[in-house]
């Protein structure tokens, strides 16, 4: 039973990521790194405008992922984020030019 479930594993392993390697699997991956990299930015305590910039470009770049590969769940996911990234980066440029004029 157990060399038969490590067997059926593998299978289902090499199916999700090597058989089904495409352009579209690079991309997502790619998409999957971005999203990440904004955590290695977000590492401070002030979370600086670069995190949102990454949560933005690799928000967006899953969402074309999710419809490429129509999966709902990643495009729903990924349509609430994006607001509230984009929110995010208007409220800091917003605090921005208020600093500007204040000056």
């Amino acid at each position: 039973m157990l060399a038969s479930l490590s067997h059926d594993m593998g299978n289902y392993l090499y199916d999700v990521f090597v058989q089904k390697f495409d352009l579209w699997f690079a991309f997502g991956l790619g998409a999957q790194l971005v999203f990440t990299a904004r955590f290695l930015v977000q590492w401070r305590s002030v979370i600086p405008v670069a995190f949102w910039v990454l949560s933005m470009v690799g928000g967006l770049m899953t969402l074309f992922y999710g419809f490429a590969r129509k999966d709902a769940i990643i495009i729903l996911g990924q349509l609430l984020s994006i607001v509230i990234y984009g929110r995010n980066l208007m409220l800091i440029g917003k605090s921005g030019r208020a600093k500007t004029d204040a000056e």
